[in-house]
This record gives C-alpha cells, structure tokens and sequence, in this order.
C-alpha cells in the first residue's frame, strides 16, 4: 500500500486581520501537517497549490517554509506541488527554487514516481486558456499500479466550479485513479467518470466563513482501491463565532452577554448580528473582547436598520452624475476602467480593496511593465473611449471592450515598485485597509500562471474576471479561496496618468 498526504491552500505568509500573530499561524498549520507526515512515516506530502498566499512571500516566511521542508528532507519523505493562483509568477516559480534546493518537485505532464503511483501535476490555469489546453500527459511507468493527477483550481461538481471535469477525464492521455485538487477551501470529494476527485481544503481559517475545523486528506492507493480520509488539525488558532439574533429593544448588552459565555482568551472573536434590535456600536462589542484576552474581535451586524431620525431631510446633487462626468474627463483607459470598477465594486468589502487591487494592477505590469505609461492620445471626446462612467449610465454604447494582445517585458523590480505603489495609493484612496469578513469569498483570484508542460494558447491573454465569494475573500460562500478575490488582467493600455 502507498499512502500520501494530500494537503493544499496553506497560504503561508498571509497576516489575517493585520495580526502578526496569524500569519505565524499559517506557517505553524503547515508545519503541523508535516510532523504528522514524518511521525505516520507517509510516502509523500503532496500540495494541491497556494503554498503561499501571494507571489512575493516575505523572507520570513521563505526561510520558515525551508525550515519545514528540510524536515520532510530529513525523513526522506517527498514533497510533490503544483503552482496555485495565488503564488503564480510570470517566470520561475518558488518551487523551483525549492526543487534546487533538493526540497520539492514541481508536478508536471512527466509523471512522478512513488512507489508504485505515478503521479502528474496541472498547474493552476485562467479560464480564458482552457479552451485550448491539452490535456497531453507522458504514458503511465509500467512499474505504476495507480495513476493520480494533482492540479489547483475550482472544478466541477462543486460549489463554484469553472472547471470542466468531464472534459479533462475524457480528453486525458492518461486514466487517473484519483484527482487531487486545491482552490476551494471546503474539503469534498466525488465521484467523476469512475475518478475520485477531492479537494483536501485549506489547512487554517483564510476567511470567517470557514467554520469547520481545518486539516488534510489522507490517500491510500492500494490493488485496485484508492481510500480517501480526513484527519483535523487540532492545534490550529481557536476560532470563537457568536451568532446574536436580536429581539426587538434588545441591543449592545444582550450581544455583550452572548460573547461572556465563551472562553475568548488568545481566540479570533466573530459576532454576527441579525434581527430586529437596536443599532449598535461594533467598537464597543469588539474593545470588550479584547479586554477579555481576544487576540482578534470582529463584528458583523448583517441588519438593514431604518434611519432612526426621520424628521432630518437634506437633499443632495446627484453624486452618480458628478462622478461619471469625472470619470469622463479623465478619459480612463481599459486597464484603469478595470481597476475602477474594482474600487468601486460594492460586493467587494473595503478590507480586501487594496489587496484585489494589487493584485491586479501587479498583473498588468507583469504582463507589460509599460501598462501605466502615458497614453496622450486618447482623449475623454475620441469615439473609441468608453469610461465607466459611460457603463454607469447603461447606455448602448457602454459595450466591454475587447482584450488586446500582451506582450511580457522585463523591466527592473523597482521601476514595477513604485508603479504598483503609486496605482494603489491612487485607486484605493477612500477605503480602508483590513481583513476579509464572513461576506468576502474564498474562491481565488486568477491570474496568468507560467506553462507546467501542458500545451496552452499563450496568444489569448485572460480578459475576464469572475468574483465568486468566500479566500478571503470575495462575498465569501461557504468556503471556495477566498479569498476570492478573483481577478484577471485586462487590456494593458492604461496610463499611470489615468490615476491622476
């Protein structure tokens, strides 16, 4: 029998709620994986992506992950990945790095061989490739018993799915056991074309929403059974969720007398408020957890409350007008529309405004460092200018523009620095910076990943940018990456002036 962990979305260096002390927690929650690895003495530990939470981990955070992987090392025990959208990099990627080091082997269409499983890696890939990827792998070892693929992604049958699973069974060179799958923080496994198909889930609480207690898969391949268990993390941060429905006249103290009835000390504290009761005050309802030992409080009240004062009534100019005859005047480009209509998305809560933003905009100069340099002949009044502020308006003419081709640049780390930096400040000047609550979603954002030996169209450049909610962060459903937050670069003929 071979028996493999299979773990994924560790998110290593995210600092949740701008507290040193969780993003330490991702990092501890994968080193508790691999000490099960080495005390259950496994086969392999295989990550299904998203080993880091962004693509420019912190050097703390690098030296913590080699630390953990040179345990693995030690123990001879494998450590097989695949690149997640998160940490996805234009170039080489961390784990080649890792793989120089001697610590990881970066999965690919070459299988892998561990005992008698040959195991294959897809990359994550936008969904605007798909449609050309092929999936080619290299023949089966004849030494291999089992044949398992392991890939980063959202694929059917669950929640959130744009990947066609279907397909990718049907269309393969080669018959997989098993189908190991990161994305989706919600751990699942089904049944596809005779193929077990599971997601492993997140290995800490990237979003309010993932409630259930964290942990990994467990796979056995052994004659012609695969067995796929769950095991917890037990060590993980304690979460305390306290779900207050207010009464009628009920209001600051009944919530203050719900969250006495829990142990908070050293806790991450989520009160959600529903009902009909009085407004409240969440800083006074969060101040009081702290004084009680919480590491972190948060309070979600989800209540529409009427305006108490009625009798007051002050009328405005339209601020919808204003803005779209702004928008109009600064004549943004496609690639500034994009980011626009980010800051101003309203299913995006402010707490992830600047991260989305980022991520975007680091995108786009990944793609073309000269995505934000001047553009002086496109004016507000030039036919083929259409502004969000034109889309605002609904009117026929506010058509999506088309994608453009992109050509990838190199430039210095610096000049791209102080390009994203000036962009941010510009486009997120009125939101606040913070952490994902339990309405942002953990479906992950996409981005444009570097080939892992399959054959994709590199002509097409990924234009769309569907949200789905739950990492941390978009609307966050019940537990897809969050952070979701998914974003897709667009057109790069945007102009640094179009921030102005």
């Amino acid at each position: 029998m071979t028996r493999v962990i299979h773990t994924g979305d560790t998110h290593i260096g995210y600092q949740q709620y701008n507290a040193p002390e969780r993003r330490q927690d991702f990092l501890e929650a994968f080193r508790s994986v691999v000490d099960d690895a080495v005390a259950d003495d496994v086969d392999a530990v295989i990550h299904a992506g998203d080993l880091f939470h962004d693509r420019r981990p912190g050097l703390i955070d690098l030296q913590g992950t080699v630390e953990i992987l040179r345990t693995l090392a030690d123990a001879d025990i494998p450590f097989l990945a695949v690149v997640g959208n998160h940490e996805s990099k234009r170039d080489a990627q961390w784990l080649d790095l890792f793989a120089d080091l001697g610590l990881a082997t970066r999965l690919g269409a070459e299988p892998e061989l561990i005992d008698d499983v040959a195991v294959y890696g897809l990359d994550f890939v936008p969904r605007s490739r798909r449609d050309d990827l092929e999936y080619d792998f290299a023949p089966v070892p004849d030494e291999a018993e089992h044949a398992t693929l392991v890939s980063h992604g959202l694929f059917e049958p669950f929640a959130h799915a744009d990947w066609d699973t279907d397909r990718l069974l049907e269309e393969s060179t080669v018959d997989f056991d098993a189908v190991l799958l990161g994305d989706n923080h919600k751990p699942d496994t089904a049944e596809v074309l005779d193929t077990w198909v599971t997601y492993c889930g997140s290995t800490e609480r990237a979003s309010a929403s993932e409630r259930e207690n964290r942990g990994y898969n467990l796979v056995d391949f052994e004659d012609d059974a695969v067995g796929i268990s769950r095991r917890g993390l037990t060590d993980t941060r304690e979460f305390v969720f306290v779900d207050v429905d207010l009464e009628a006249g009920e209001g600051v103290d009944r919530i203050q007398e719900r969250v006495r009835e829990y142990d908070l000390e050293d806790a991450v504290v989520v009160v959600t408020v529903e009902g009909d009761g009085k407004p409240i005050t969440p800083a006074t309802i969060e101040g009081g957890a702290i004084d009680r030992g919480a590491l972190v409080a948060r309070v979600n009240d989800r209540r529409e409350l009427p305006d108490e004062d009625e009798e007051v009534s002050v009328s405005f100019a339209d601020p919808d007008a204003a803005v779209r005859e702004r928008v109009r005047e600064l004549g943004l480009s496609d690639a500034a529309r994009n980011i626009d209509q980010t800051v101003r998305d309203d299913d995006l809560v402010d707490a992830n405004v600047r991260e989305t933003v980022e991520r975007r905009v680091r995108d786009l100069l990944e793609d073309d460092t000269s995505a934000f340099d001047p553009a002086p002949e496109r004016s507000p009044d030039d036919a083929d200018v259409t502004t969000v502020a034109d889309q605002l308006e609904g009117g026929p003419e506010a058509e999506e523009p088309a994608a453009t081709e992109i050509d990838t640049v190199e430039e210095s780390d610096d000049l791209e620095e102080s390009a994203v930096e000036a962009v941010i400040d510009a486009a997120t000047a009125d939101t606040d910076g913070g952490e994902p609550t339990a309405d942002t979603t953990e479906a992950n954002s996409e981005h444009e990943p570097p080939s892992n030996g399959l054959e994709t169209d590199t002509d097409e450049p990924s234009a769309e940018n569907p949200k789905t909610d739950t990492d941390e962060p978009s609307a966050e459903n019940p537990e897809s990456d969050a952070d979701s937050e998914t974003d897709s670069p667009a057109d790069a003929d945007a102009s640094l002036g179009d921030f102005a």
